[in-house]
């Protein structure tokens, strides 16, 4: 049974797979610091009130924070545009490896 359950985690790149989740979890921190540290203080010279985080609209009685959505974009777009950066450079690797 133990067998079983080794030759299946192989099969099926299950390892490799809990690999990749726990590196993305630590490259998300990583972003996240950097946005939150260096990328965000610098654009809170431009906003009027000086703390993007503190941002806020209010629409009647209703207040939305707009400053931790745009640092979640802003950290999914850096995400992304490492992934592709990434993904382009093994993938070219892979074409050249085949010839």
């Amino acid at each position: 049974m133990l067998k079983e359950f080794v030759e299946f985690l192989k099969q099926y790149g299950v390892i490799g797979l809990a690999l990749a989740v726990v590196i993305g979890g630590k490259v998300n921190a990583l972003v996240t610091a950097l946005v939150d540290g260096i990328i965000m203080p610098v654009a809170t010279f431009f906003i009027p009130d000086g703390n993007w985080r503190t941002a806020k609209s209010d629409i009647g009685p209703i207040h939305l924070l707009p400053g931790p959505v745009l640092g979640a974009g802003l950290d999914v777009l850096i995400v992304a545009i490492l992934v592709f950066l990434v993904s382009k450079h093994f993938l070219r690797e892979q074409k050249v490896a085949r010839k």
